[in-house]
């Protein structure tokens, strides 16, 4: 398996991931434990727009944000569409690209005006540990809501579940 095989593999199991949380959060009544849901919505919100500064970053465009942390909540709906538009750019990007494109080194400006420089293949993978980082702790928060949300298989989103899932292997073929 190739580096650009394996990340294409990991953002496809992103999106994957984050259609399952999405997925259980909409199940969520919009009564039950509402503190608790509005911040994993913003943890969600949080994880999105560091994936979109990290795109814009990749193709060494400006992002357009001064802060990656904001106190709005959007709604889910609206999050759950742009997560997944935002999904979509990254397995096709990883997909397309180059050894060299991967390795080349992008400087650019975080959102503290710190400056920064990684490799496109750093800054994907960096996209992917903390995607995953941020979507353990929804998963958290989801196990303190009702048992019968608790026992969807929404909490078994690691790599190898997403491999092994039924079909998995006639996809990959």
């Amino acid at each position: 398996m190739t580096t650009q095989s394996l990340l294409t593999s990991l953002f496809q199991y992103k999106a994957w991931a984050n259609d399952r949380l999405l997925a259980a959060m909409a199940a969520l009544d919009d009564e039950i434990l509402q503190a608790e849901r509005r911040s994993a919505i913003l943890i969600l919100n949080h994880a999105h727009i560091v994936d979109r500064i990290f795109a814009a970053n990749l193709q060494k465009i400006e992002h357009g944000y001064s802060d990656n942390e904001p106190d709005d909540a959007p709604a889910l709906d609206e999050l759950t569409a742009a997560i997944r538009d935002t999904d979509r750019w990254y397995v096709d990007y990883a997909a397309r690209l180059s050894v060299d494109e991967l390795a080349e080194v992008i400087a650019f400006t975080f959102t503290d005006g710190a400056p920064g420089r990684m490799s496109r293949e750093e800054m994907l993978a960096h996209v992917i540990a903390h995607g995953g980082y941020h979507r353990g702790q929804v998963g958290q928060i989801l196990s303190q809501m009702p048992i019968a949300l608790r026992r969807e298989s929404v909490f078994r989103d690691t790599f190898t579940s997403y491999l092994h899932r039924p079909g998995a292997a006639a996809m990959a073929g």
